[in-house]
C-alpha cells in the first residue's frame, strides 16, 4: 500500500501535479474538497479497509501535522512518499490569484503558512523523499537533499 504525502504553500502546484502524476492510480485526500475533519477520517478509513493507493494533498506545513499522517499511515502498513513543493513565495501569490474568484486565498493566509513551513526530512518516517521545483513551465521531481 502506498500513501503520498504533498508538503507545500497554497497555490504552489500541488494538486496540478496531482492530476498530472496520480490522478489514475491514487485516490486525492484533500481538506479542500472534504472540508471536515471527519470527512477526512472516514474516507482515510475506507482506504485503509480497501488497500487503496492515496494522496494526501494538503498543505501539511508543520512536522507535527505530518506526524499524525505518518503515524496513522505506518500504522496502516503504508508505504509513505512525501513530495516537498519548493517554495517561491512570489510564484504562490501569482498562482493565488489565477484561480477561480471562489478559491483565492487571502494573500495574508499564504504568507502565514510560509512562515510555519518547516522543510521535511526522512528522519520523519518518509521510506522516500522528493522536492518538486517549476523549471521553465515544467513540475521538476528531483531526489531528496537536506541542503535544500
Amino acid at each position: 500500500m502506498e500513501a503520498i504525502l504533498f508538503i507545500g504553500l497554497q497555490a504552489s502546484g500541488k494538486s496540478r501535479f496531482y492530476q498530472q502524476h496520480f490522478f489514475n492510480s491514487h485516490l486525492r485526500v484533500s481538506n479542500d474538497l472534504l472540508k471536515t475533519k471527519n470527512r477526512e477520517s472516514k474516507l482515510l478509513d475506507f482506504c485503509f479497509q480497501t488497500s487503496m493507493k492515496i494522496v494526501l494533498d494538503n498543505t501539511n506545513l508543520t512536522r507535527e501535522v505530518r506526524a499524525r499522517y505518518i503515524a496513522l499511515l505506518k500504522q496502516q502498513r503504508y508505504r509513505i512518499t512525501g513530495y516537498y513543493f519548493k517554495t517561491d513565495l512570489a510564484r504562490s501569490l501569482a498562482w493565488n490569484q489565477q484561480r477561480k474568484a471562489s478559491e483565492i486565498i487571502p494573500d495574508v493566509g499564504i504568507l502565514g503558512a510560509h512562515k510555519k513551513l518547516q522543510l521535511p526530512n526522512m528522519a520523519e518516517g518518509f521510506d522516500q523523499l522528493y522536492y518538486v521545483d517549476f523549471v521553465d513551465n515544467q513540475m521538476i521531481v528531483k531526489e531528496w537533499q537536506d541542503e535544500i
